[in-house]
């Protein structure tokens, strides 16, 4: 494992010690990446036939630190049936069900490391479910915030795993408000997305797993779900150390990022040119992963979309629900509406012509279906049926016989 060298601002380039636990940037609040001593970084190795079937595979471009891991990263890469230059990057397969164990077994790793006892979050669900399982496997104490309308399987287990839960009648933006007050007031260390170094750490092991399992070769576009966009920023970030590496080469993907119409601070701005993002007022979706109206790194995300000569893409509800049913119909795929969000778009940026079908490309589904039940059901208004007793004679008749159930 490589040392770290300096903590690296994104915006003003200063560079800070990492030997204390750091938030972002003292001179002008910007996040810091994480960049390792030189001797030891150019020794690093692709991993061989021996390397865990896990993100700590990539043990040679991560922190020197003892990991908290459940088993997390190294999740399929499935082809589509329909699209032959599709695939998409499953990362349902994770702990918690969310690419968010990436980024939080990293950040975990590092606080114990430090020797932090208490984490606070908001969240917009899936990270409150990460950061209170990797905080239960480490033995610290987990503060979590998150929108009451936050899919019930977020709210459940945070609670099961232990952490400190807060339901805010507001948005992920009110919740992080209460997380810095908090932190000020009662000490926790804020995990708070691109307000610590290393969830980017997590994030970029998409990236070197996409290019692995492509046979060390980029794709020619990557489709991203963008709330707040660190798998985005950690994926070009991988890219770049790749290419210092030796491990790649070639024209790096269009990276694409993806967003509901109802909360779309990035589309909009990327529409006007703009170089950062504006509060998007009354944000609405349900894909709860999405709904952050003022993301953190939103100047990174559009400079990197620019860069790669990529674009972003916001689509409506509906559509996103038409895709997720689509995928889960034709392709025996339960996407989570977020993932549905990037198939969506990939279909319109074909029927745009912005992407050829021959084109490969790789599509994030960001996490399962399954943990947006009542989400996805509300928005097909779908209910379980009522028992009505005059079905009870529809109902086959069962005995018990020597404690065997068995029909009659």
């Amino acid at each position: 494992m490589p040392s770290i060298a300096i903590l690296e601002c994104s915006r003003c380039h200063l560079s800070i010690s990492a030997a204390t636990p750091q938030t972002v940037c003292p001179a002008c609040a910007g996040s810091l990446y994480v960049r390792y001593d030189p001797e030891s970084w150019k020794s690093a190795q692709k991993p061989d036939a021996d390397a865990p079937p896990s993100m700590w595979r990539y043990a040679a471009v991560l922190p020197a630190v003892e990991p908290v891991t459940l088993g997390e990263g190294w999740t399929p890469m499935l082809p589509s049936r329909r699209h032959p230059g599709l695939l998409v990057k499953e990362e349902a397969d994770n702990p918690t069900g969310s690419f968010k164990a990436r980024g939080m077994s990293a950040a975990v790793s590092m606080a114990r490391h430090y020797g932090l006892k208490k984490l606070a979050a908001p969240s917009a669900g899936n990270a409150a479910s990460a950061l209170a399982a990797y905080a239960a496997a480490a033995g610290i104490e987990a503060h979590i915030f998150m929108p009451r309308d936050v899919p019930m399987a977020n709210y459940l287990e945070g609670v099961a795993y232990g952490a400190h839960v807060t339901l805010v009648d507001g948005l992920i933006s009110d919740c992080g408000r209460m997380v810095a007050e908090g932190a000020k007031r009662e000490g926790w260390f804020d995990v708070s997305t691109l307000k610590e170094p290393f969830r980017v750490e997590g994030k970029k092991t998409m990236g070197y797993e996409l290019v692995e399992q492509l046979g060390w070769e980029y794709p020619d576009a990557v489709f991203y779900p963008t709330g707040g966009g660190v798998g985005l920023i950690g994926m070009w970030k991988a890219f770049e150390e790749m290419e210092q590496l030796g491990w790649v080469s070639g024209k790096r993907p269009k990276m694409i990022a993806v967003q509901a119409s109802g909360c779309a601070p990035i589309a909009r701005a990327w529409k006007e040119g703009a170089a950062v993002s504006k509060m998007f007022e009354n944000a609405s979706t349900f894909a709860a992963g999405l709904r952050v109206p003022k993301p953190y790194g939103d100047s990174i995300i559009l400079e990197i979309v620019r860069e790669s000569g990529g674009t972003v893409v916001d689509l409506p509800d509906e559509t996103i629900l038409a895709s997720l049913l689509d995928w889960a119909r034709k392709e025996g795929l339960l996407l989570c509406p977020e993932g549905a969000t990037a198939t969506a778009a990939y279909d319109h940026l074909l029927a745009t012509g912005f992407l050829k079908p021959s084109d490969r490309v790789v599509l994030f589904n960001t996490g399962s279906g399954l943990k947006y039940i009542d989400a996805i059901a509300d928005e097909m208004h779908l209910a379980r049926p009522a028992f009505r007793s005059s079905d009870a004679k529809n109902y086959p008749q069962r005995t018990p016989v020597g404690g065997i159930i068995t029909p009659q």
